[in-house]
């Protein structure tokens, strides 16, 4: 049944492909958007948003574009977000008023007023574990903090079990594993979350928490130096630069494309068992940074070898990568891209004149970041 939806953030990486996907669905789609040109280069909404959505230029800490945006909507995804770990940390109220700030707008107009939601679907972040779950061989479970700056140094890099001292095994993060936020962007992605699914269930409006894990794909922003490991990387190659790779590579990421996030959020909408749910949208995958970066070099036809640094970033996780049997059982999502298909598309993308172009436009802030 067709149905009246808004997409906040809806102009960006994800939130356009979900736009597409809503509008192939057959529902009338609005999208606010604030075009912050971190993302957006020319400060202009994109060439690639769908034509058949409405778009309204705004933002989602003003009251008066949260009411125009929500005017006979029945549905949200609340996309809307700044993005970047490294950088929340020093832009601390930047992330907070605009990601913990604008929920809040958007949550207290649709409790506060009548309207037509039924259904909110917020995009969460895997950031929000820390490190991922683990297992020691002789102690069994475990959720291990972050390591500490004395390990690193000595080049120690797998995580370390507190009881026994035996090296831990990465395995799939659960929903229920324990959220130890390590960064301002991860602990305001946790409280979008969870002011949603509170609220909703506060006030009876079905509501969804979908904690995306690395997503990829086209349209990724290669002049937003926050954009993710894979476009980082594409960024060096195509700058005939080594992709450069911390500690000793083996450090483990789940990696998936935006189409498959696009069906995730689509099949959550459609389905009363998702409501009041935080869910993993993930490969369920364990790919290695080093791989991911041979992938893509290998996908662009070139020999270009990872720089290995066997340095560590302050900060960092070793191993997270979701465990998708809870999303799977509810909602019967299952992944359909691989990670070399999707890098592909991804690179035959970055070729196009207008990829180039914003390329040659992010190279200065890229070179000031150490990025290339």
């Amino acid at each position: 049944m067709s149905k009246k939806i808004l997409v906040t953030g809806g102009a960006g990486f994800i939130g356009s492909h979900l736009v597409d996907g809503l509008v192939k669905e057959g529902h009338e789609v609005r999208v606010l958007d604030n075009l912050d040109k971190q993302v957006h280069v020319s400060g202009k909404k994109p060439d690639f948003l769908n034509k058949k959505a409405e778009f309204v230029q705004g933002d989602v800490r003003n009251k008066e574009n949260i009411a125009k945006a929500l005017e006979g909507v029945e549905a949200v995804f609340h996309f809307a977000s700044t993005v970047g770990v490294g950088q929340s940390m020093y832009e601390i109220n930047y992330y907070v008023d605009t990601n913990n700030g604008g929920t809040a707008n958007l949550m207290e107009w649709i409790v506060n007023k009548e309207n037509e939601v039924k259904k909110i679907i917020v995009a969460a972040s895997m950031s929000s574990y820390g490190e991922g779950l683990y297992k020691c061989e002789k102690c069994g479970l475990v959720e291990p903090e972050i390591r500490g700056t004395e390990q690193l140094n000595k080049k120690k890099w797998e995580l370390l079990c507190k009881t026994c001292g035996s090296v831990l095994r990465p395995v799939p993060t659960p929903e229920s594993k324990t959220q130890h936020c390590n960064s301002i962007y991860a602990l305001t992605k946790k409280d979008q979350e969870e002011m949603v699914l509170m609220l909703g269930k506060a006030y009876g409006i079905p509501s969804v928490a979908l904690r995306f894990f690395n997503v990829y794909g086209t349209r990724q922003q290669l002049s937003n130096p926050y954009t993710g490991v894979a476009a980082i990387f594409m960024s060096r190659i195509m700058n005939k630069q080594q992709p450069v790779v911390y500690e000793d590579g083996m450090q483990t990421r789940d990696f998936i494309s935006v189409h498959d996030v696009v069906e995730a959020n689509i099949l959550a909408l459609n389905s009363k068992k998702a409501d009041y749910g935080a869910f993993n949208v993930g490969s369920g995958k364990a790919y290695s940074i080093k791989g991911v970066a041979e992938t893509i070099a290998k996908a662009y036809g070139s020999n270009i070898k990872p720089k290995v640094l066997n340095t560590f970033r302050k900060g960092d996780v070793r191993h997270c990568y979701a465990d998708t049997s809870k999303i799977r059982r509810a909602l019967g999502f299952e992944p359909k891209v691989s990670l070399e298909q999707g890098m592909k598309e991804l690179i035959n993308w970055s070729r196009g004149v207008k990829a180039q172009d914003n390329f040659e436009k992010a190279k200065g802030e890229l070179q000031k970041r150490g990025l290339i």
